[in-house]
């Protein structure tokens, strides 16, 4: 298991971790403690791995886990924080975050989920930008955006339309209501449902048969498949991001967040 260096924004440097396995390679959000929310190194890292990825001619598919109990809780919540007030800052987060629409979408091997439990907020938007989806039976979806006060724009408010069909898009994304994975499986946010504890094993299985397929038809036969994506998120991205960056101003997402913070604090 290999670490890769985080950014200036702080952290250990094992915030995101590549396993190379063969022509597979296992990328693992690593902020256990956090339920792998993104703080400033994890964001960053994520926003340039991607490209990276992509210009290895070793790579044949992916895998994107999380460590522990979580797939990922989103964004980290003093993150968020620290963007309410500091605009430059503010700033670097969304450009990393279109950043990460962008390489992800632009992947030219197959990416495959293992959410091995909660994914919520970005964690939502990373699986849904995935080319296949295995969730463990425990696990959910919930994109919590819109009740907590900030524009769907990361992701989700692109991407589960697609999956999903527009009504279901709006209802959930809306009101943020919990998806579990049976329901997922059902309205076409996951692939496959396996027993707690073997995402993991069945994503790098399908990674694998994946990776042995003939490179060139794998790699085109994928653009093909995510054309829709992408005319999506070339003509919608930056204007919907450009709208998240103002729902920081909003007071309704500032006293949110600040109920947030309290109840995480230490009593």
């Amino acid at each position: 298991m290999m670490a890769e260096k985080g950014t200036a924004g702080g952290g250990s440097g094992q915030e995101l971790l590549v396993e190379a396995r063969g022509a597979v390679r296992i990328l693992t959000l690593n902020r256990p403690e956090a339920l792998n929310a993104a703080n400033p190194a994890l964001h960053g890292r994520l926003a340039r791995i991607w490209s990276e990825l992509s210009a290895d001619a070793g790579v044949g598919a992916i895998v994107l886990t999380g460590a522990g109990k979580a797939f990922s809780g989103g964004g980290d919540l003093e993150l968020l924080d620290r963007m309410t007030s500091d605009t430059s800052l503010r700033g670097d987060v969304m450009a990393e975050a279109a950043e990460i629409v962008k390489e992800m979408t632009s992947v030219p091997v197959p990416i495959i989920a293992a959410v091995n439990g909660p994914a919520v907020g970005l964690g939502c938007s990373l699986a849904s930008m995935c080319d296949i989806v295995v969730m463990e039976e425990q696990a959910f979806f919930a994109d919590p955006h819109v009740a907590l006060g900030l524009v769907a724009a990361d992701g989700g408010g692109l991407t589960w339309p697609l999956l999903t069909g527009l009504l279901r898009a709006k209802e959930f994304i809306l009101l943020g209501d919990r998806l579990p994975a049976a329901r997922a499986l059902e309205i076409g946010l996951a692939n496959r449902i396996v027993p707690k504890g073997e995402s993991l094993a069945t994503a790098v299985e399908l990674a694998e048969r994946l990776a042995a397929l003939p490179r060139q038809s794998v790699r085109e036969t994928k653009a093909l498949l995510n054309h829709a994506l992408r005319s999506a998120v070339d003509s919608l991205l930056d204007d919907a991001l450009a709208r998240e960056t103002e729902s920081f101003d909003e007071p309704a997402f500032q006293a949110n967040l600040a109920g947030m913070l309290r109840k995480k604090a230490p009593s």
